[in-house]
């Protein structure tokens, strides 16, 4: 009994060491980060530590700082939404309070004392121990090999969404599940518990919510080829069930294969846009000029009509002063000498009546000089009797007005183009409409330049399958044939039905554009077509230049015919195996040219133009009252394959407009030089 007080410091002795043995073999022990005591988010010994629902512990600093950053939109790690736990990924509800885990608290000092208590020992461990992978991890930026895997985003790294915000390193893989990218320590879990063995990992990547289904917030791990999408697993179970669903792996081996041919396709699309921005820059440029210039004449115009009105309104007002001035001087002496004839008369009149009857030789005095006042008759004529002279300048100013209003408002339909009617306009604006320079085709571009004029506004067509009449076979969508046998196409709403007509997918509602047809064989026509035209409408109204939306120039194996509104112009030239048309729809203007050895023969020009005094021609009459509606719509380019053998090829215009624009390039480089 005399020793049990003594036996009990031994014993406590004893049970401390053998607790700090303990405590000292579970902190080495494998697992966790620094063992069950270490915290994974700052791998050092747990400070304040917190215990989540799943039962991983953490600093609660760490914890909390991981929380409140932002993280996928599934709410798997920031604001706004329930942190995962770093370890197993099970959510952390983000209003869940935390609260210090008691018991480690107690337990830590304990192993912080046997922890400095065995550092000596620990110090003088063998050098040639390896260093562990967390020592790595923690005492570099980047662990050993994610260099190759964070090289690949051009040189600012990936950085690990565990580590504290201070002392964030570089992740050498990113979890397409946890939506998280981890470094070399926080990736421990992955390559450990067999938890995680379902996980995807790749190399690190910034954006992990870009691979994550938008509807279903679930890793995309599938390709629907059906609708050309990504989809994750419930989309394949729902929406995606009947559809042709297949692994990214696959369909980037599918896409590959295509990969030399769709950038062959890329690059022509490329080479062809580089000529047509140069031209659409120069359309820009010719414009911005062509309207200044425009503005410059019109201004001008306006003023010289302003000074012409002023000039009048001038002259006009001086002839009322110099008519009032002089009719005026005359009309007052008459007033003055009649005022002063009427006192005189008054005076004797009074005077004759005031004499005495008694004194006779006064009234005979009187009498006579009232008699002598009422013989004199001097009046002065006036000049102005019938009428005032300047009376008749309102009458005159009045059909200047209604001269100018009239002109005024045709020269406005006329640009809005809704049609001239030449028989509708007063001589005066018939004459100046003659006279008129749009009308003189000698200021007209397409009659001085050659076809490099024209290339400046080639258009590139393509032929629009869905219009196409079931007798024409297109060759890609630059060639077309009429054939016999019909061709099964799907049905469309554009599709030509009684007439062996196809159309470009191309609009033109602005600017001038040019494009080229080559005749191979039969009997053809080209022309426009207004896009809301009807394919339905019957054969006999259908074809083109057979009604008023549309216009073209048929090839009928003698000769050509320009056709527009069911009115036909022959035309007497030899056949030409191009044709070129060149349509300015500013100028509400349609030529058609036969081109040879990049010369330019003008076939036909639809334009409003008036008829001179006295000339018939039913054709150009046709063409004065309608032809300028067809342009209050968007136009089509339009092809009509009337003979069994007909066949034509849209021209590649594309090498002859780099061949010019690279000749005006070495030309303006030699002027500089």
């Amino acid at each position: 009994m005399e020793t049990a007080p003594g036996s009990a410091p031994s014993s406590s002795s004893s049970s401390s060491a053998a607790a700090a043995a303990a405590l000292r073999l579970a902190l080495a022990a494998p697992g966790l980060p620094d063992g069950p005591f270490g915290c994974p988010i700052c791998l050092d010994l747990l400070k304040d530590p917190v215990t989540v629902p799943c039962g991983h512990n953490f600093c609660q600093g760490c914890l909390g700082a991981l929380r409140q950053r932002t993280g996928p939109p599934d709410g798997s790690g920031g604001a706004g939404g329930a942190a995962r736990c770093p370890l197993c990924q099970e959510p952390v509800p983000a209003a869940l309070r935390l609260r210090k885990n008691r018991a480690l608290c107690e337990v830590l000092p304990l192993l912080a004392a046997a922890a400095a208590a065995g550092s000596a020992p620990a110090a003088s461990a063998s050098p040639t121990t390896p260093p562990s992978p967390l020592s790595l991890a923690v005492g570099s930026p980047m662990a050993p090999g994610a260099e190759e895997d964070a090289a690949g985003e051009e040189g600012a790294a990936v950085l690990c969404d565990v580590c504290p915000a201070e002392s964030r390193v570089a992740a050498v893989r990113s979890c397409l599940v946890c939506l998280a990218s981890f470094c070399g320590a926080h990736l421990e879990p992955h390559h450990r518990a067999p938890a995680f063995r379902a996980h995807r990992l790749v190399a690190p990547l910034r954006r992990l919510e870009e691979g994550l289904c938008p509807h279903h917030l679930q890793p995309l791990d599938g390709f629907c080829r059906t609708e050309q999408t990504c989809v994750c697993a419930r989309c394949r179970a729902q929406e995606h069930s009947a559809h042709d669903v297949v692994s990214l792996e696959k369909e980037r081996e599918h896409k590959e294969a295509q990969q030399a041919k769709f950038l062959s396709d890329v690059n022509n699309e490329l080479e062809e846009l580089a000529v047509t921005t140069a031209q659409a820059k120069k359309m820009v440029e010719l414009i911005k000029n062509t309207a200044s210039k425009e503005k410059e004449k019109v201004e001008k115009l306006f003023a010289e009509a302003y000074e012409a009105l002023a000039t009048l309104q001038k002259e006009v007002a001086g002839f009322i002063e110099d008519g009032e001035r002089s009719m005026l001087g005359e009309a007052e002496a008459n007033l003055h000498w009649k005022e002063e004839r009427r006192a005189r008369l008054a005076q004797g009149k009074q005077n004759l009546e005031n004499v005495p009857s008694t004194d006779t030789i006064y009234f005979l005095q009187e009498f006579q000089a009232l008699k002598v006042a009422m013989e004199e008759n001097l009046c002065p004529a006036l000049s102005f009797q019938n009428e005032l002279n300047f009376s008749k300048c309102t009458k005159a100013v009045g059909v200047v007005k209604d001269v100018l209003s009239a002109a005024c408002k045709s020269q406005w339909d006329l640009l809005q183009g809704k049609g001239v009617d030449e028989l509708s306009f007063p001589p005066e604006t018939q004459k100046a409409l003659s006279k008129s320079p749009s009308a003189d085709k000698s200021n007209n571009p397409a009659y001085l330049e050659s076809r490099d004029y024209f290339l400046k506004f080639a258009f590139i067509i393509d032929l629009d399958s869905d219009t196409a009449d079931k007798f024409i076979q297109l060759f890609g969508t630059k060639g077309a044939k009429r054939v016999l046998c019909p061709i099964p196409y799907p049905e469309s709403p554009t599709r030509f039905i009684n007439c062996e007509q196809v159309l470009g997918v191309n609009l033109m509602n602005r600017g001038n554009y040019y494009w080229e047809v080559e005749l191979i064989d039969g009997w053809v026509s080209i022309g426009v077509i207004a896009e809301d035209f009807d394919p339905c409408e019957p054969y006999n109204r259908g074809r083109l230049g057979r009604n008023d939306k549309s216009c073209c120039l048929q090839w009928n194996g003698e000769n050509y015919v320009a056709w527009f509104g069911g009115c036909k112009s022959v035309i007497q030239q030899p056949f030409f195996h191009t044709i070129g048309v060149f349509l300015e729809y500013s100028e509400k203007a349609l030529t058609f040219y036969g081109v040879k050895d990049s010369k330019m023969t003008c076939l036909q020009q639809l334009k409003v133009s008036p008829l001179a005094k006295g000339q018939c021609d039913a054709f150009q009459n046709k063409i004065n009252h309608q032809f300028a509606l067809l342009f209050l719509c968007k136009l089509k380019p339009a092809f009509f394959l009337e003979s069994v053998d007909a066949h034509l090829q849209i021209g590649p215009l594309k090498k002859d407009c780099v061949s010019v624009l690279k000749r005006r390039a070495d030309h303006a480089l030699a002027l500089q030089v």
